[in-house]
């Protein structure tokens, strides 16, 4: 029990653990990528076929083509977002040919119908038959070539979720043998963690290697992109599982725990084997939807703010020498190491790119634009080319220096139990901590655990309408510059 309460949180993984996750760099490729593919291409085709029908179909005279191609985009959009919606695009839906398309059809047929009514009220049965026959013309072929990639895709295990064990033993056998029985199952495991020696523990189990111990685990995570920590004790451990649960709240991944641990897994083949215990904080789809924002707006952003950023440039120049971007390690999504680009603010002799020395009320280091650029927060603008590159995303927690220290020379890992958790979403421009006051010096332990709480909040509450309800007040939360200096 006392090994589990020494868990570093960061470090470097076994050598066996450090091999294996070189091959995981790359995140495996969720459903809901191929559902964007599949709609991206959905669309056009299936605007194009239904213009075609109705514009064959109908005198040019009665109804322009114009008006044909906006009726036939609007109901292909609609229609793809409909399949989107019933699980149309799922991988396993798409692997067989026929039924794929024979629920497409039936899904389109009901906007096929809206068409031949609003292109042709008095022809509409010519319409409507003329929409059919060229939705099957476009659905019979990509749903076959859907069907052949998806196969291949499950067969080669590129959708399945990345999985790892912590535990071992026999109910890491149990666990195994489990999964392996589950013709369904699209877990694929990478290998085990676990402390304990290797007689209680086997370096193999079942083909499954021993990679690590807990402590590797956490450090293997941060390397790798895995979905899923599965906790392989039983049930009763309860103590155990507590301290694993409360060492892995660092790490954006899924953890649940095996109800393979008893029998009744093996007798209710229709009960899920895994139990949640910690849900991921960064899953695809939020991923996804995440990094759509991002781009769009920091795009329109970089366009609408060039004047200024342009004349914070030329100001930085002309009072010092030296570069007009400064660069700063900080830690990233998942405690990995980013560049972050902020307009230069200090003297450049006196620049502390490690951030070993905070920056303090009337600091000589910095300069009067300097000054200026960080009270406004006009020295953070260019990140926005951080977002578009994807080491930043426009609202997170902010990125802390690797080496940032509060004013009593403590490091901020120090300061806060668990301060690695606020890492489980990408780092911001802005925050909720921001929008609420909590910038500027960290002079009191108090103020790093209040940003700390902000942070947490943000990432359990997540959502779009929250990060644009963020990014309409941040404005509003730089009029108070307080705490920036």
């Amino acid at each position: 029990m006392n090994q589990l309460s020494n868990i570093r949180p960061s470090g470097e993984p076994s050598e066996a653990a450090a091999l294996v996750a070189q091959g995981l760099r790359r995140s495996a490729l969720a459903p809901v990528w191929i559902a964007c593919i599949a709609i991206c291409l959905d669309m056009p085709i299936l605007s194009v076929a239904l213009w075609f029908a109705q514009y064959a179909v109908t005198p040019a005279e009665s109804f322009g083509a114009i008006h044909a191609a906006l009726l036939a985009t609007a109901i292909g959009l609609a229609g793809s977002v409909f399949l989107a919606i019933t699980s149309g695009y799922d991988p396993r839906a798409l692997r067989q040919p026929l039924p794929a398309i024979a629920r497409t059809l039936v899904t389109l047929t009901l906007p096929a119908a809206i068409l031949s009514l609003v292109a042709a009220p008095d022809a509409s049965p010519p319409v409507f038959a003329a929409a059919i026959l060229a939705l099957l013309a476009v659905i019979v072929p990509t749903r076959v070539g859907a069907a052949i990639g998806c196969r291949w895709l499950l067969d080669h295990h590129l959708l399945d979720r990345r999985a790892v064990i912590a535990g071992g033993g026999e109910h890491a056998v149990r666990l195994i043998r489990g999964l392996a029985a589950r013709t369904d199952s699209d877990i694929r495991l990478h290998g085990i963690f676990d402390d304990r020696d290797d007689i209680r523990s086997p370096l193999q189990i079942l083909g499954v290697p021993k990679i690590g111990g807990y402590d590797d685990l956490i450090a293997f995570a941060r390397m790798s992109e895995i979905d899923m920590v599965i906790i392989a004790l039983p049930l009763e451990a309860e103590a155990r599982i507590e301290w694993l649960l409360e060492a892995f709240r660092v790490l954006p991944v899924e953890v649940r725990l095996s109800a393979f641990s008893r029998d009744y897994a093996f007798a209710q083949p229709d009960r899920d084997p895994l139990i949640s215990a910690m849900r991921r904080s960064f899953a695809p789809e939020r991923r996804l939807t995440k990094r759509a924002f991002d781009v769009v707006v920091a795009s329109i952003a970089l366009l609408l703010l060039s004047p200024v950023m342009l004349a914070a440039a030329l100001a930085i120049r002309l009072e010092s020498r030296g570069p007009v971007l400064f660069r700063q390690r900080r830690h990233g999504y998942n405690d990995r190491i980013i560049d972050v680009l902020k307009f230069r603010s200090m003297y450049h002799e006196m620049a502390d790119p490690e951030a070993k020395n905070i920056v303090r009320r009337n600091d000589p280091r910095v300069t009067r634009i300097g000054r200026l650029l960080r009270r406004s927060s006009i020295d953070e603008l260019p990140q926005l080319f951080n977002v578009l590159k994807g080491d930043l995303s426009l609202v997170g927690p902010r990125p802390h220096a690797i080496d940032a220290m509060g004013s009593d020379q403590r490091r901020f890992s120090r300061m806060v139990e668990g301060y690695s958790a606020r890492h489980r979403l990408p780092p911001g421009i802005t925050g909720w901590a921001q929008i609420h006051g909590w910038r500027g010096e960290i002079d009191d332990p108090a103020k790093l655990a209040a940003r700390f709480e902000h942070d947490l909040y943000y990432i359990e509450n997540w959502s779009l309408w929250l990060d644009i309800r963020i990014l309409l007040r941040t404005p509003l939360s730089l009029l108070d510059t307080r705490s920036a200096y």
